[in-house]
């Protein structure tokens, strides 16, 4: 078993690496400016894609602030780097969007506005919308992220809230040139929903985003309105990593270790344990009748799922939870491994990226007492992986290219 699980981790590994920073960046990198060039951003890969650009424009008059996730910060030279709370805005998120907005303020039109998104950037630089506190927009995320809403609906409800997103940001640069480079976490690759678009228009109305409220059951504040977005913004953006880039670079080292990938898509969301139930059936599948692919094949995938809490309080993330289903559903069927981390290196609130399931990972979690069905009800996926030593720990990648599913059926 541990050549199959090494070649998982080498799969997610080549991942990883499709949508580092540092080497996406540089040849993404607009004309030099003939004026100013001020850099800002905000997302979990945002230092280290300002940390690119101060090394690839060692010549042009760099200025600016980008805001990361704690833990995620790196020096980025003559960048300013600020942290804040994710996946719930903190102060500091708050400060961080006023420092943005400050920044882009009386530029001209020879001067050009560098901005760096990636995941996790609507949390980190979030500034309430009029009738709005910070504490209105954290509580509003809270129950958003356990409410089984997709992320692009969750998305859309931050930009209706936000002074700084759905192109207001953009807005606000105006009328300096504004470039914006953006790795991609979200299904779709949709602009206005990676860090919920700050210098995209806002596709979605007021109408729309109160009905995604009233069906979550979430009601906002007395004082309150929803903001329609600049429907007119004008801005360069490119996609310089995406969650289908990782998954090709993931299919070619699979094929240089001498097995067949299939790529079942980039985009696949809905409840984390029914996705792993369906996905084991796609491997018993391949494993029984040598469809849709004859083993060796490795099935990999990606996207983001959602965890609808309930009352549970149990520890773990997406990618735990659908991995612990989809345990469930092979119940130990021989020569089927699989991974399910997230690109971040963070799964959910805890501090492991995800976890491997193996052909005895059931036995093993039995013959330590562990209730595996139990704990996937409770939403307590970690402890299980925990207590068999088959977490997978990055630390923060510096990076986010959304989750990453790889399943070897050998």
């Amino acid at each position: 078993m541990a050549r199959e699980t090494a070649l998982l981790r080498q799969l997610f590994v080549a991942a990883l690496g499709a949508a580092e920073p540092g080497l996406v960046v540089p040849p993404a990198l607009p004309e030099k400016p003939g004026g100013r060039c001020v850099v800002v951003g905000a997302g979990k890969a945002a230092a280290a894609m300002a940390a690119a650009v101060d090394r690839a424009w060692p010549d042009v008059a760099l200025s600016g602030v980008v805001v990361t996730r704690y833990g995620h910060a790196v020096p980025a030279g003559r960048i300013e780097v600020l942290q804040a709370g994710h996946p719930v805005p903190d102060a500091n998120s708050e400060a961080a969007a006023r420092r943005i907005l400050a920044c882009v303020q009386g530029l001209g039109t020879e001067d050009l506005v560098l901005v760096l998104i990636s995941g996790g950037g609507s949390s980190l630089m979030a500034l309430p919308a009029p009738g709005l506190t910070l504490a209105d927009k954290a509580a509003i995320t809270r129950a958003l992220l356990v409410s089984g809403a997709r992320i692009a609906e969750i998305n859309a409800v931050r930009r209706h809230i936000s002074a700084i997103k759905g192109g207001r940001l953009a807005a606000a640069a105006a009328p300096a040139r504004v470039v914006t480079l953006a790795i991609s976490d979200v299904p779709g690759d949709d602009p206005a929903a990676i860090a919920s678009g700050p210098t995209v228009a806002d596709p979605t109305t007021p109408a729309e985003v109160q009905a995604i409220l009233a069906r979550t059951g979430i009601a906002l504040p007395p004082t309150a309105r929803l903001l329609p977005g600049p429907r007119d913004v004008a801005g360069t953006f490119r996609l310089i990593a995406t969650p289908a880039m990782a998954l090709r670079a993931a299919a070619e080292a699979a094929r240089d270790a001498g097995v067949n990938p299939l790529i079942l898509g980039d985009a696949l969301e809905g409840e984390a344990r029914e996705v792993g139930r369906v996905l084991a059936g796609v491997a018993l599948s391949c494993r029984a009748h040598a469809t849709p692919a004859p083993p060796p094949v490795v099935l990999l995938s990606g996207g983001e799922t959602t965890v609808t809490i309930g009352g549970a309080d149990g520890s773990g993330g997406r990618n735990t939870e659908c991995l612990l289903a989809l345990a469930l559903q092979l119940d130990g069927a021989p020569a089927i491994f699989a991974l399910a981390c997230d690109t971040d290196g963070i799964d959910g609130t805890g501090d492991a990226a995800g976890a491997i399931v193996t052909p005895t990972t059931l036995a093993r979690a039995r013959a330590a007492k562990l209730d595996p069905r139990g704990l996937l009800e409770a939403h307590d996926s970690y402890r299980l992986f925990s207590a068999l030593g088959d977490l997978v720990m990055t630390g923060p990648t510096l990076t986010n290219v959304n989750d990453f599913r790889a399943i070897l059926i050998a």
